[in-house]
């Protein structure tokens, strides 16, 4: 096979496990994504408790993704800053806007919302949604690139918690040079560190407490979400 008959077969077979792994999560019922949210939100805290200090990333989620506003929520009440990513232009790197309730949004790609108006921000740690993720901690998302060109470019590079279900895992993503794992996996299961090997289950969240509450968080308006286009 020549260069590009490769790259245009693996193309081919990203967008066919792609379209597979949203069929499949577009399955999953409001129940048991509650349930999932509700152990991937244990996880993170317990594992990453300083998420509280410093500038948190997180993207608004898009066909039954892991819903991080909920965390998000809780954790500025205890002091983080949250920051949401904004697409400048195509092929280009992201940058990141503050955002908690009352900062204006609008509706950007695939009509997921972003701040506008607000401060722009550098993260210390970004929790990114994956539609697929393998053993050595690459991501398959939506095709754009944004976020490995993103980290490439980024001066202080974050850390990056990759947040997905374990129903997406894939033995591999084929990664390419361009593409960059991230530093952990947080799944309903628990948490994977990225080693030298690959990723590792941390098997030690037993001795953990019970999961967070989030009294109230269902009430209209919550998370501020109005859009503007």
């Amino acid at each position: 096979m020549s260069f590009s008959e490769i790259s245009a077969e693996l193309t081919a077979w990203r967008k066919s496990e792609r379209a597979r792994l949203l069929r499949e999560r577009s399955a999953l019922s409001e129940e048991t994504l509650a349930g999932m949210r509700s152990r991937i939100d244990t996880h993170i805290e317990r594992t990453f408790p300083d998420l509280v200090h410093g500038v948190l990333a997180f993207c608004w989620p898009y066909k039954n993704e892991y819903d991080v506003r909920h965390l998000a929520a809780a954790l500025r009440r205890r002091g983080a800053k949250t920051a949401m990513p904004v697409v400048v232009a195509p092929r280009t790197p992201l940058i990141f806007r503050e955002w908690h309730p009352g900062v204006k949004l609008a509706a950007g790609p695939l009509g997921i919302p972003y701040p506008v108006d607000s401060d722009e921000v550098q993260p210390d740690n970004v929790l990114l949604p994956m539609v697929g993720w393998d053993g050595d901690g690459y991501r398959l998302g939506y095709g754009g690139g944004f976020f490995d060109r993103t980290l490439a470019a980024i001066a202080r590079r974050p850390r990056v918690i990759g947040v997905t279900y374990e129903q997406a895992y894939l033995k591999t993503i084929r990664p390419q040079p361009h593409d960059i794992p991230v530093d952990f996996v947080v799944t309903e299961r628990g948490v994977y560190h990225r080693g030298p090997e690959g990723l590792k289950f941390l098997d030690n969240a037993q001795g953990f407490s019970s999961p967070p509450c989030y009294a109230g968080e269902m009430a209209p308006g919550y998370f501020g979400e109005d859009t503007k286009t």
